[in-house]
C-alpha cells in the first residue's frame, strides 16, 4: 500500500535550519509530483513548495529564498531543506504525492522559538 513517512520535524531557534525529509512506498515515486505543505493551528493548509518529476520547482512566497525543494529517486525521497526559519514558519508540515487527490503522510511538527 502506499506509504509517505515524513521525518525531520522539532524545535528550532528563529534563523535556524531544519530537513524534513519524506520517504515513500507503494508507487512509482519518480513518476510523481511530490510537494510539502503546513498547517498552522487555526489555519487552512498551504502549499510550500512543490517538485514536479522532471525536478521544476516552485515555492509559496512566503519561503521563496529560504526553502529547498529536492528529490532522490534513487531513495523515493523528498527533502525540504528550511533555512532563515521565523516564528510564523511553525506548523505541522506534510509531504504529498500527486497532484489533486494525492496521497499524504501524516506530518512532522515544526516549532520555531526562542
Amino acid at each position: 500500500q502506499v506509504q509517505l513517512v515524513e521525518s525531520g520535524g522539532g524545535l528550532v531557534q528563529p534563523g535556524g535550519s531544519l530537513t524534513l525529509s519524506c520517504t515513500a512506498s507503494g508507487f512509482s515515486f519518480s513518476d510523481y509530483a511530490m510537494s510539502w505543505h503546513r498547517q498552522a493551528p487555526g489555519k487552512e493548509r498551504e502549499l510550500v513548495a512543490i517538485i514536479i518529476s522532471s525536478g521544476i520547482r516552485n515555492y509559496a512566497d512566503s519561503v521563496k529564498g529560504r526553502f529547498t525543494i529536492s528529490r532522490d529517486n534513487a531513495k523515493n525521497t523528498v527533502y525540504l531543506q528550511m533555512n532563515s526559519l521565523k516564528p510564523e514558519d511553525a506548523a505541522v508540515y506534510s509531504c504529498k504525492a500527486g497532484v489533486g487527490h494525492g496521497y499524504w503522510g501524516q506530518g512532522t511538527q515544526v516549532t520555531v522559538s526562542s
